[in-house]
């Protein structure tokens, strides 16, 4: 049995393995053995008769909790199992919280705190009373939009005929009469007066990510930020390509749109308002939209990519933002992107955990003219690129036939493209191939 997110293996018993089995009480319970190597073989323990009473009454005293401690034996040595059981309570350990995440021990502190305290007590961020905003901080613009989307996707007609009062609290966003923080996210006149962070920072970046050309902040509520945010986007910062059908013009976007503002609305309900507003970062053949927050425990990087539960971290927003049309509500945001990228032909987006947040990048076909340009090649190797665009692929041999090179300059040519990114090399020898990036 190997270690896992639910099992750790120690030699010998140290005090600082209370915080362990903090971390496992405080999320889904674990195993810890006591008496085992890293590889999981028994080294036995001398003290083990000491150790079966000094355990639990450490556990008792330190952290409130009960495990069970159990004596085993396996070729003449002993070694003791812990059993941890998940709390629904928060357990600390002198005034500090523990968490197990994956297979290792978090000390948590900060946003990462505030929302595993709010999770316990069956509460999550979204869904807490703003005790200083009153109804005269709720605008009117953010209410109406809610309306004309939830009319427009019938998933809330009757919404039409109600008053601003009615309409929040059939949203379950009143307690009472107090207003909860997402009805301030939703439809706030000034949600950053409440929300410091809730804005969106866009960037314009050169050859590097110290080269900052220039940048703009978006603000509004959220049923304003994606499209306001879209809209400086596609004014500013994305160049329009143009095509003519017949004597039509018609102008397209450097990446899809229903893809882009699925990104951005995915950010803004699933992010952590804590600490840093969402990024919007645009290079030249790329664009990575990046939020404060995790994804869940039972949710990997993988399963984003296909269909998934719907687990937002903040339900109440999500809700909402379902019934005014703006969201799906079945974990279908991720592969919509993949499937808008895949239909306009362009390389899968990338998603990343990063800095406490999740990072999507769409890419562009970064195989035309004007951007091969920026990678600065020599003529051989930008024609290369783009007659071969089609196939996916080169061949040495045939990059050798068509510019008649020494196979030393075809070498040389191609593995500059693998330097540049723009090439990976599969395969040795003569079924050496160069594959475009993807």
């Amino acid at each position: 049995m190997p270690e896992s997110q639910n099992i750790e293996w120690k030699v010998s018993w140290r005090d600082e393995y209370l915080k362990w089995i903090c971390g496992f009480a405080n999320a889904k319970g674990g195993r810890i053995y006591i008496g085992k190597d890293d590889d999981g073989h028994v080294t036995g323990l001398s003290d083990y008769k000491k150790l079966m009473e000094d355990i639990p009454n450490k556990v008792l005293n330190h952290l409130g909790i009960l495990c069970d401690v159990n004596l085993h034996e396996e070729s003449g040595r002993h070694f003791i199992e812990i059993v941890v059981h998940p709390y629904d309570v928060p357990i600390s350990y002198h005034g500090k919280y523990h968490f197990r995440s994956g297979s290792t021990k978090q000390e948590l502190n900060g946003a990462a705190l505030n929302e595993f305290l709010l999770r316990k007590a069956g509460k999550t961020w979204d869904d807490v009373v703003e005790p200083s905003a009153t109804l005269q901080d709720i605008g009117e613009t953010g209410i109406e939009a809610f309306k004309r989307g939830a009319s427009n996707s019938r998933r809330l007609p009757s919404a039409a005929d109600d008053s601003m009062q009615e309409l929040l609290r059939n949203l379950r966003l009143l307690k009472g009469d107090d207003l909860k923080r997402a009805a301030l996210l939703l439809f706030g006149k000034d949600v950053r007066a409440f929300f410091p962070t809730a804005y969106v920072k866009i960037g314009r970046f050169g050859s590097s990510d110290a080269d900052l050309l220039f940048q703009d902040l978006v603000e509004g509520n959220a049923f304003q930020l994606a499209d306001l945010t879209l809209e400086l986007l596609q004014k500013k910062y994305l160049t329009a390509p143009v095509s003519y059908q017949g004597l039509h013009r018609i102008e397209g976007s450097e990446y899809p749109f229903e893809a882009l503002r699925e990104i951005l609305l995915n950010a803004i309900v699933h992010r952590t308002y804590m600490t840093a507003p969402i990024q919007v970062s645009v290079y030249s053949d790329r664009l990575t939209v990046w939020n404060e927050g995790t994804l869940p425990d039972n949710l990997s990087i993988e399963d984003l990519k296909r269909k998934h539960p719907s687990l937002p971290k903040n339900p109440v927003l999500a809700d909402v933002c379902f019934k005014g049309g703006l969201i799906e509500a079945w974990g279908r945001g991720t592969v919509k992107v993949m499937e808008e990228c895949r239909r306009h032909g362009l390389p899968e987006p990338r998603i990343e955990t990063i800095a406490g947040g999740i990072s999507v990048t769409l890419f562009k076909d970064i195989y035309t003219e004007e951007l091969l340009k920026e990678f600065h090649l020599n003529e051989r190797q930008e024609d290369a690129l783009l007659h071969w665009k089609g196939e996916g692929r080169i061949r040495s041999s045939r990059y050798k036939e068509r510019f008649a090179v020494t196979d030393r300059t075809a070498l040389r040519d191609l593995t500059e493209l693998v330097e540049k990114g723009l090439l990976t090399k599969e395969g040795e020898k003569k079924a050496t191939l160069y594959v475009y990036r993807s």
